[in-house]
């Protein structure tokens, strides 16, 4: 008879003891079962799954070993692989990045802001890369080397047709070690010895006393021990009494997060929360408090951002209004939630991951983009507003998830008119910059300047020396409408119409230079300065017209209003200046839009 029988009819205590243990036994059987069965379903999910990578692999190796050997031309596998590589990673998200053993130096500064060069930026102008900035005492500076200096050769190497990249992968090296530029200045040409040095790229690079009572700190990259340099610049603001104090993030892409938390420590007190990070590997999720004491808990404060501000600098902004520490002015930030660590690979090379999301204190991210659920079409799209939540700050205000920071006081820039733009970008306000600091006397200090009506003629007069020209958007526009109405036999019939419109909307360079005259003059007025007075200089210039930091002031200094909207009692606030087309914003960030190089 089974021994399942006795579970269910015991006669006596011999056979309940009996029961007991055969059922004792039968519960571990079951659950030997139950152990078996699941773990070798586990075991089989992860045996298919590492049979799937494997297989994957050497269909990869095979497939690549067939190209080598058979394919017509011969093959640079460094840069096939490399191409393989950054295209499967760019599926993922644009944040994952692959990096040579040749990139080392690029990794090292992003993580540190430091690398061996020379001190200065770089930028493409037709068949050479130009000098676009140089920073103060660093051995370009030192060397003589000034902006719009053409670079023709480095250590005799013809740098002809070299793209940006590699002209500034050229120039770095080892501190200590020199390297000769023949560079080209007014037509001439001549060779420069330059050593190189350890650089590192200021993360503060101007802070001061915008009046009486305020002081301003323009912070520009979270690299290694960069709040050092916020505290010290806020430090010696502070021996000077301001009553409030602005930190302007814009166009400040992040960086280490162990920074961000850092420099939110130095406006509140120790045991704060800032910031959570959370991930798929459990070792990576972390909260990261303050643990100092701060410079100022109390003093008023205003963070301006603008859509170039990211990562760290949302961990910042984010926190400090999630706090109520502060208010946030300018426009919505990027929207970056990520977080990113480097691991090592074979052969020298490294690879940047993403790894886990961050949290500000009220529980929110502020990841704009959902990169996990890409679109059918393998776009990738904002995350929609049915998933985007409420959560509260410290004082009870609402604050939503899903798309960056959204300042508590939104300021639309002003954009720039298009023959600005045109002249900002194909770099004849720069080309004119360097002319002028040829050709005209020292300028000892910033009070001393002044664009004349003079130098503005010499510009019109540049200008027409160069046939600069170009087509408006609207222009742009008539023409394609004008295509498509012949295309569909119309034009015959409007042709009058058409015409009329040509005429009307036809502009004039000599119209324009003059419609736009003071926008034009204060984008010369920021790169002359910084031709005698650096970065540095070009910044404090620029702030006198900078209508967001005038906000951030206006609403600073009325203390009523800055406490309404720290308690909730006043909405965000919309502030437009009627003009939102896509172009370049009309601020002292403007000549840092472009895509110039680091050497």
């Amino acid at each position: 008879m089974p021994d399942i029988l006795f579970i269910f009819a015991p006669r006596n205590k011999k056979h309940q003891d009996m029961r007991k243990v055969r059922s004792a036994r039968f519960i571990i059987i079951a659950a030997i079962l139950i152990t078996a069965v699941t773990s070798a379903a586990f075991l089989s999910t992860q045996e298919t799954r590492d049979f799937r990578i494997a297989k994957n692999l050497d269909i990869f190796f095979t497939l690549f070993r067939e190209l080598n050997t058979f394919y017509v031309d011969d093959l640079n596998p460094d840069k096939l692989v490399k191409t393989g590589i950054d295209n499967m990673l760019k599926s993922l998200d644009p944040y994952t990045v692959y990096y040579p053993e040749s990139e080392g130096d690029e990794v090292a500064f992003m993580t540190t802001g430091k690398y061996g060069g020379i001190g200065s930026l770089v930028r493409g102008s037709g068949d050479y890369v130009v000098v676009s900035l140089v920073y103060k005492g660093f051995p370009a500076d030192v060397a003589g080397i000034r902006p719009g200096d053409i670079l023709k050769k480095a250590d005799g190497v013809s740098l002809k047709g070299f793209p940006t990249e590699k002209v500034s992968e050229k120039l770095k090296g080892n501190p200590g070690t020199v390297i000769n530029l023949t560079i080209e200045r007014n037509g001439v040409e001549m060779e420069i010895p330059v050593k190189r040095e350890k650089i590192a790229v200021p993360p503060v690079p101007y802070y001061g006393m915008l009046d009486e009572n305020t002081g301003y700190i323009r912070f520009t990259n979270f690299t290694q021990d960069c709040s050092e340099d916020v505290k010290n610049a806020l430090v010696a603001l502070k021996a000077k009494n301001p009553r409030q104090i602005i930190l302007d993030l814009r166009g400040n892409p992040g960086g280490l997060l162990t920074e961000a938390v850092d420099i939110v420590n130095l406006f509140v007190g120790p045991g704060n929360e800032i910031v959570k990070t959370k991930g798929k590997v459990e070792q990576f999720d972390e909260t990261f408090k303050t643990t100092h004491a701060a410079v100022d808990e109390t003093i008023p404060l205003a963070v301006i951002i603008n859509r170039g501000s990211a990562s760290a600098s949302e961990i910042v902004a984010g926190a400090i209004q999630d706090l109520d520490r502060g208010i946030i002015v300018g426009q919505r930030s990027y929207g970056k939630g990520l977080v990113q660590i480097t691991r090592p690979l074979s052969y020298n090379t490294q690879l940047k991951i993403t790894t886990a999301k961050y949290y500000i204190p009220s529980g929110r991210c502020i990841q704009a983009l959902d990169f996990s659920h890409p679109n059918e079409d393998g776009s990738v799209g904002i995350i929609p507003d049915s998933l985007i939540s409420e959560f509260r700050t410290k004082n009870g205000r609402i604050v939503k998830d899903g798309g960056g920071i959204k300042p508590d006081i939104e300021v639309v820039p002003v954009q720039l008119s298009q023959v600005a733009a045109e002249l900002y970008l194909r770099n004849y306000i720069f080309d004119f910059a360097s002319r002028y600091y040829w050709t005209h006397p020292a300028v000892k200090s910033l009070s001393q300047f002044s664009f004349t009506d003079q130098d503005y003629n010499e510009f019109r007069n540049f200008l027409e020396s160069r046939k600069f020209s170009y087509r408006t958007n609207t222009e742009e526009s008539l023409s394609e409408l004008i295509a498509n109405a012949k295309k569909e036999k119309y034009y015959d019939l409007h042709k009058d119409l058409f015409t009329s419109l040509e005429k009307e909307l036809d502009h004039t360079l000599d119209q324009d230079l003059v419609t736009f005259r003071a926008e034009i003059t204060d984008l010369l007025e920021e790169e002359i300065i910084s031709r005698y007075f650096y970065e540095e200089g070009s910044i404090e210039w620029s702030l006198k017209t900078d209508e967001q930091v005038m906000k951030a002031i206006e609403i600073l200094n009325n203390r009523n209003n800055y406490n309404s909207i720290l308690q909730g009692k006043a909405g965000s606030v919309l502030i437009t200046n009627g003009n939102t087309s896509p172009s370049l914003p009309a601020t002292g960030l403007a000549r840092f839009a472009g895509s110039d190089s680091f050497v």
